[in-house]
């Protein structure tokens, strides 16, 4: 791989960790602490939004976001030619 398309590669990589990390961090300090009160009114499984997004749902946003980048380095991988060990 030329060391343009390895640059390029390495900044979509970036681009991809720094927009998922800000979808999570957006969730988790939204719903659990800027939202909270509004979100308090809504019931979840008898617990208010606002502490379920405070106690688990940020975690589960995270999980998510797991799979998400799974899958978009996958196609990040195919895209630019990356092979990995083992394939």
């Amino acid at each position: 791989m030329n060391q343009n398309k390895r640059q390029a590669y390495w900044r979509a990589n970036t681009a991809l960790i720094r927009n998922l990390l800000l979808v999570w961090a957006l969730i988790s300090i939204g719903c659990s602490i800027l939202l909270v009160q509004p979100l308090n009114n809504l019931r979840l499984g008898g617990l208010p939004v606002g502490f379920w997004m405070a106690q688990q749902g940020s975690i589960y946003i995270f999980v998510v976001l797991i799979f998400v980048y799974a899958v978009q380095m996958d196609k990040l991988d195919r895209q630019y030619g990356i092979k990995r060990r083992g394939k």
